[in-house]
């Protein structure tokens, strides 16, 4: 049986060893070395102290487990992070250097780590720029085109296995951006367009939702997504090892499901393929838009609808067009827009119609509140059949 200490802070002098943890100031977080399925495999993790079982929100060494005794956690003088596993050396570190005369590295009661310098007690690295499967408050998503940076969620393997597995979670570079569950590189779920405080494309966050998110854009190509939610204790967005997006919170006693994602066949990502829609009923099934069939009849029949929907006759572009020939909208109510949408800067919603109308690429409008403009759903006719418009 080990017996653990406390640490208040890891200096070059006094590494973390396998016995020790390191906790926060208020006892929130706790650091340390943890084995998820109690075997000789140690990681480096933190947790939320005093909650059982353990609920680890971030992994050091994910792909790198240690099985000596003699493992710990040590800070160079430099600043950077090392995990060694005795006799094989180093096996993770923070991959940081800086020009410093010394530092220390201390867990934050938001759950972050960070390595502060001894003189200037400037930050020189914190846990929150390297996610997990884990979002915390204040811990944040992002993007950057110019730099090719991405902040992304990660899944576990497996419940005992914390290597990166199959599913991340990130936020789209368009304008407004939305969120995407991936399975490797295929989209498995989004949450539609961001609209002010709340992503359209989810049902429970109508206009009376109070948004717990921060959604930042900038016209230099980069974006952020931030979780800010006070008003409970122990709160944090995972994504789980089977591709599943939740929100929970401890309430004292036990953990308290707020969100989760996908939990019906119409959420996940193009079930009902190019112009199809999804309606919710029991069980759920597709349907095309009016004007539209099953591109493959047989196969829809059968209850694969991949194959989508294709237009029973040819579209002209009339804009201008008058009596039977007449290009008119029809609207559809509670669907998110498709996610090759491309933001229009229009006066008013008939401007908006009027825009789409006369833009032969354009195949349908949506109002948006995300500001004055509107947001134009907008198509190259090249692509059609590539950027397939999908409705889930």
């Amino acid at each position: 049986m080990i017996l653990r200490s406390s640490y208040a802070a890891i200096r070059p002098a006094n590494p973390l060893l396998v016995s020790q943890t390191l906790s926060s100031s208020n006892e929130i977080y706790e650091l340390g070395f943890f084995s998820p399925n109690n075997s000789q495999n140690q990681y480096v993790g933190i947790w939320f102290k005093g909650i059982i079982p353990r609920v680890v929100v971030l992994v050091a060494n994910r792909e790198k487990p240690v099985t000596e005794s003699t493992a710990n956690l040590a800070i160079s003088s430099n600043g950077s992070l090392l995990l060694s596993n005795g006799k094989d050396g180093v096996v993770w570190s923070s991959g940081e250097t800086f020009a410093s005369n010394g530092s220390r590295a201390e867990l934050s009661d938001t759950g972050n780590l960070i390595v502060i310098d001894k003189v200037s007690g400037k930050t020189q690295w914190q846990s929150f720029d390297h996610l997990g499967d884990t979002i915390l408050p204040f811990s944040t998503l992002m993007y950057n085109l110019a730099t090719g940076e991405n902040r992304v969620l990660t899944s576990w393997r497996s419940y005992t296995d914390p290597s990166p597995g199959d599913f991340m979670v990130k936020i789209s570079p368009q304008m407004p951006t939305e969120a995407f569950i991936m399975n490797g590189s295929t989209p498995y779920w989004r949450s539609g367009p961001w609209a002010k405080t709340r992503f359209t494309g989810i049902p429970m966050m109508d206009e009376t939702y109070t948004s717990p998110f921060s959604i930042q854009q900038d016209a230099n190509g980069s974006g952020s997504f931030t979780y800010l939610h006070r008003n409970f204790k122990l709160p944090r967005i995972k994504i789980e090892p089977e591709g599943l997006l939740t929100i929970s919170r401890h309430n004292g006693t036990g953990w308290v499901l707020n969100f989760k994602a996908p939990v019906n066949t119409c959420d996940y990502y193009g079930v009902c393929g190019p112009f199809g829609l999804c309606v919710m009923s029991a069980p759920p099934k597709c349907k095309c838009f009016k004007g539209f069939v099953p591109k493959y009849s047989e196969e829809w029949k059968r209850g694969n609808w991949t194959g989508g929907c294709v237009r029973r006759t040819e579209l002209h572009c009339l804009g201008n067009s008058t009596g039977k020939d007449k290009n008119v909208f029809l609207p559809v109510a509670n669907i998110k827009p498709p996610d090759f949408y491309e933001y229009a800067s229009s006066g008013d919603a008939e401007e908006c119609h009027q825009s789409c109308l006369h833009n032969c690429s354009c195949m349908a409008y949506v109002e948006s509140e995300i500001g004055n403009p509107r947001l134009g759903i907008d198509f190259d006719c090249g692509f059609l059949e590539e950027k397939i418009w999908r409705n889930e």
